[in-house]
């Protein structure tokens, strides 16, 4: 998973995985199948730690506070001294080339279910009274997974956690208040 997470998919090659492991390509392949078994492995341990995105959502107090701590938990993720900086799946995705369409897709399937969560807590808020009527409740949520992927950016290029949650505290001045 590391080395999925610190290179992208595509960078890392067979002999990164081997050497990493300690096995040999034969004993990758009857574990895993390929090399994108492998990583599709990766990704679920990944997606494991923690907890996901929908239980965040489902758990907040609203879909303003779910976006909050999406985007705080990001930064502070991102940020990590046991990691390498970032988010996983933003660096395997930016790294997937054509021939690995079926690997964007389910990264893109990730990311796009996450914000349709976040869409629906909106608009369950928007229904309840705690937003108000004309929030756009689509573009709000794809607001705010781009601030959680641009930030995975900033990680990249080793910009501090501090900066990041500054950087999300500004993105909520997007939410419209009640």
């Amino acid at each position: 998973m590391m080395l999925f997470w610190r290179h992208g998919y595509e960078a890392t090659s067979l002999s990164d995985l081997t050497r990493g492991l300690g096995v040999t390509p034969p004993s990758l392949y009857a574990a895993f199948g390929n090399k994108k078994g492998l990583f599709l492995e990766a990704v679920d341990l990944y997606l494991s730690g923690g907890s996901s995105p929908a239980a965040i959502i489902d758990g907040a107090d609203s879909a303003r506070a779910a976006a909050r701590t999406l985007m705080e938990g990001a930064a502070v993720a991102f940020t990590g001294e046991d990691t390498p900086p970032g988010c996983m799946l933003a660096t395997s995705a930016i790294s997937v080339s054509a021939d690995a369409v079926d690997v964007q897709a389910h990264l893109s399937a990730i990311r796009n279910a996450v914000e349709a969560h976040l869409r629906a807590r909106i608009e369950r808020d928007i229904a309840d009274g705690a937003l108000p009527p004309e929030t756009d409740a689509e573009t709000l949520a794809a607001h705010t997974t781009a601030i959680i992927q641009g930030m995975s950016t900033l990680a990249r290029d080793g910009t501090p956690r501090d900066k990041l949650l500054r950087v999300a505290r500004s993105a909520m001045s997007a939410w419209p208040q009640p």
